[in-house]
């Protein structure tokens, strides 16, 4: 830590030092004796050398660590802390830099304050990755000075480190908790009553207020000489499958992050609130050629397995093949199962050619389409027209936002199910398409 490339001058220091040139010049100029600056100029300079003794004397004067996690969570705040501990016997005050990674563009991350002898201090910030991959943090930098604050010490401590960022791992955590303790609707999704009974049989108990009367069991009920009734319990070990399209409409941007990026978030939410529920939950990726595929499973370890290809998947340039999808499928998913196919049609057209390939998904399986609003048409619409330019974007963006419920009309026309979201509601959305799905049955 010695050496000179650990001195750094304050603020302070050039200040002083400005005023006592400024007064040896005023002396020269007036004829003054020059004694008082002298005596002023041989202070400072034995304040100088206090100063640089106060803070070099002390071969580990602060000590510090970054608590980083071992990944981050894609499109959610990252909580990093900084523990700093002063080891000298004075209170310093510390500028604090942080090397982050260079994804975020930050410059501004600097942290001020003043720490008494011997304590620590915890300084939390936090980060919000937009895109997966690999993230390098550097050093961490510290500047520390005395109460005199004339110069200042540079402290540095940690290893440069690689931060994988994985899909949203921390939402989907805050989804499980909620569907745990039947919270769900404190996220925003519905309360679905369920049409009729479920026909898996759970077992017989005693009836409580409130029961439904129409599960009244009378054979029980006369064996034990009280009302018992029959359970039932959703039907178990249904084959979820995402289906994530990776093609050229998935790389469209949204607040920082991509479509691709929305669907791999929400593909792992539903997939892990699926296995709660004790369905089976897979994953198929696909562009022009067919990508990663997971069978459905509800093991122990299916969502990491499911979290690790979905880290990988990155999008392509040429147009998605659903042929190749309807084919592969056909030919790999032999039960009937809930498709959740993550893509985005910005046209009718666009749809219209794809149709067959969703029709015969549809006939064989339980397909849900899940495509994408555009939010800045929608934010246009919202807007009163001012002039004849505007008037003219404004008819524009209405045919495209007319052209998307033509979709979703067309898709419910032939017997497949629909999501027409905003990028920021696509997880919310789909666990209610979900739920609603098994709650009439469906799946």
């Amino acid at each position: 830590m010695k050496g000179y490339r650990h001195l750094f001058l304050n603020n302070r220091l050039f200040t002083i030092s400005g005023l006592l040139s400024f007064l040896f010049i005023l002396c020269f100029v007036l004829k003054i004796n020059t004694l008082v600056p002298k005596i002023v100029f041989f202070t400072f300079v034995a304040f100088i050398i206090t100063d640089l003794i106060l803070l070099f004397r002390a071969s580990r004067g602060v000590s510090g660590e970054r608590q980083t996690p071992d990944r981050l969570s894609n499109g959610d705040d990252n909580a990093i802390g900084i523990l700093v501990q002063n080891h000298y016997t004075f209170k310093i005050s510390i500028r604090l830099f942080d090397e982050i990674p260079h994804q975020f563009q930050r410059r501004d991350l600097e942290f001020n304050f003043h720490l008494p002898p011997g304590e620590q201090q915890l300084v939390n910030y936090q980060l919000k990755p937009v895109k997966r991959g690999e993230y390098s943090f550097g050093v961490v930098n510290a500047l520390v000075s005395t109460p005199l604050r004339l110069v200042a010490r540079r402290f540095q401590w940690g290893e440069p480190k690689l931060v994988p960022v994985y899909p949203s791992f921390l939402q989907m955590r805050k989804y499980e908790l909620l569907a745990i303790n039947n919270r769900l609707t404190e996220a925003g999704v519905k309360k679905i009553r369920k049409i009729g009974h479920n026909q898996e049989f759970e077992m017989i108990r005693e009836y409580v207020g409130g029961d439904d009367i129409r599960t009244l069991n009378w054979k029980a009920t006369a064996r034990r000489s009280r009302l018992m009734v029959n359970q039932y319990q959703d039907e178990r070990s249904q084959q979820v499958y995402c289906i994530i399209d990776k093609g050229r409409v998935m790389q469209m941007p949204f607040q920082g992050m991509s479509l691709l990026d929305y669907a791999i978030n929400a593909s792992l939410i539903i997939s892990n609130i699926a296995v709660k529920k004790y369905d089976k939950a897979g994953l198929i990726t696909f562009s022009d050629r067919i990508g990663n595929m997971v069978p459905a499973s509800r093991k122990n370890n299916q969502i990491g397995l499911i979290l690790e290809v979905l880290y990988h998947q990155k999008t392509s340039f040429p147009e998605s093949d659903f042929s190749r999808l309807h084919l592969h499928i056909r030919n790999k998913l032999t039960q009937r199962s809930l498709l959740l196919l993550f893509t985005n049609f910005e046209s009718l057209y666009a749809m219209e050619r794809q149709l067959p390939y969703l029709k015969n998904l549809a006939h064989r399986h339980v397909l849900v389409v899940v495509f994408f609003e555009n939010t800045e048409l929608k934010a246009l619409l919202d807007h009163p027209a001012k002039d004849i330019r505007s008037v003219y974007h404004k008819a524009i963006a209405e045919k495209f936002s007319y052209e998307k419920k033509m979709i979703v009309g067309e898709l419910n026309r032939h017997g497949i199910h629909t999501i027409l979201t905003a990028p920021e509601n696509l997880t919310v959305q789909t666990i209610n398409k979900y739920l609603e799905l098994k709650a009439r049955n469906l799946i």
